[in-house]
């Protein structure tokens, strides 16, 4: 995806060198649409300039700062000297996310996504999460309601998280659900803390994965997995709510497993 528009003053770019001269060298930028900057001799590198190929060559990706833009003219005036490493390292890797993301787009929505779908979709992730990598990011960790205050559809959050937990890596996600227990008898409280102890597995947790159970009202119980990927933390959070199920019945109570909160307050 390329950005309509002009960058800002201050805004690191990243870009291709197309031409090299005497004076400078012409950079297209990769992330906006038929724009293309200047780096000034005096802005390729710090201290005295020789040959100015001993800097820079054609085809080589650059991440630059831009100094100065001027619409009117066409003219984007940007320095290569004035970004460090850090933030060469850090854009590089924020622009092959968006690059990544843009191909999850085509993935959630088609190859031949006309191109009004395709802004409508990108303009309300970049709005809520700053570009689309954040947006399916978020949508794999968090699921539907990381998209709800977006105005995108149904369908569209539908595509958007089906496609990024498929796709996303992410340092970890969170699920919960809720399991309601229940027992009649007069160890009640006893068989609803074994019941518990079930589902919290008896010490018997994969080490990647953090699961905790807790009193929301009763009967009603929370449990929280927090694990690498969203496969195992659905699986995590199902075979919890099946021990605690499984634990409160075979002393008469009864124990359900639901998504949503159902108890009013805490």
């Amino acid at each position: 995806m390329k950005y309509s528009g002009w960058p800002e003053p201050g805004e690191l770019v990243v870009g291709k060198i197309d031409e090299i001269e005497d004076f400078g060298v012409f950079v297209d930028l990769s992330e906006y649409e038929g724009k293309r900057g200047l780096i000034h001799v005096s802005e390729v590198a710090s201290g005295w300039i020789k040959n100015i190929r001993d800097h820079v060559n054609e085809g080589q990706t650059v991440v630059c700062k831009v100094l100065d833009v001027d619409e009117s003219a066409q003219q984007i005036d940007l320095s290569l000297k004035d970004v460090n490493d850090h933030q060469h390292s850090e854009k590089i890797q924020e622009w092959k996310n968006e690059q990544k993301a843009d191909n999850w787009m085509e993935l959630a929505f088609g190859e031949d996504v006309d191109d009004d779908k395709y802004a409508h979709v990108a303009n309300a992730m970049l709005a809520e999460f700053g570009g689309l990598y954040g947006g399916f990011e978020q949508a794999a960790i968090h699921g539907p309601e990381a998209l709800e205050s977006t105005d995108l559809t149904d369908e569209e959050i539908e595509q958007i998280v089906d496609t990024a937990r498929e796709n996303v890596s992410v340092p970890y996600v969170t699920v919960t659900g809720y399991v309601d227990l229940e027992s009649p008898s007069e160890s009640g409280v006893d068989d609803i803390k074994e019941a518990l102890q079930a589902a919290e597995g008896n010490g018997d947790i994969p080490e990647e994965v953090e699961l905790d159970v807790t009193y929301v009202g009763a009967p009603e119980y929370r449990i929280r997995v927090r694990a690498p990927n969203y496969k195992t933390a659905e699986s995590q959070l199902e075979e919890s709510a099946a021990r605690a199920e499984s634990a409160i019945e075979s002393v008469g109570g009864t124990g359900s497993f639901h998504r949503e909160r159902q108890t009013e307050d805490e």
